[in-house]
């Protein structure tokens, strides 16, 4: 049961949300997701860190990057359940809509370059 409790903790802050939404289209750095947000890079870490942990997201180094993705083989029957519901919630939402603009103009290159 603690488990449970766990997941919905993390999806209890709009910004993991919002986090979650925007991986949903691609792959982005902490930098990236910190432009977006517009949050510090300490705040953004803290937010990818439980979101990690509970198995939402995965990371991988790609050179100087580390990109952020939703993970692919979830640790918890809940999650694997959870993330396809996941994406087909808040499609119209207007900060969720105007994050999915952000992150297609996003360069990593000029904002941690």
């Amino acid at each position: 049961m603690r488990d449970l409790a766990r997941i919905f903790q993390a999806l209890s802050d709009i910004n993991r949300i919002r986090i979650l939404k925007m991986l949903e289209k691609r792959s982005l750095c902490v930098c990236e997701i910190t432009d977006v947000l517009e949050l510090a890079t300490s705040t953004v870490s803290k937010h990818l860190s439980i979101l990690r942990d509970t198995g939402f997201v995965t990371d991988a180094k790609d050179g100087k990057w580390v990109n952020y993705s939703l993970t692919e083989s979830p640790p918890s029957p809940y999650i694997d359940q959870l993330l396809p519901l996941f994406a087909k919630w808040l499609p119209d939402n207007k900060v969720v809509m105007e994050d999915e603009k952000k992150i297609l103009s996003v360069d990593r290159e000029k904002i941690c370059g």
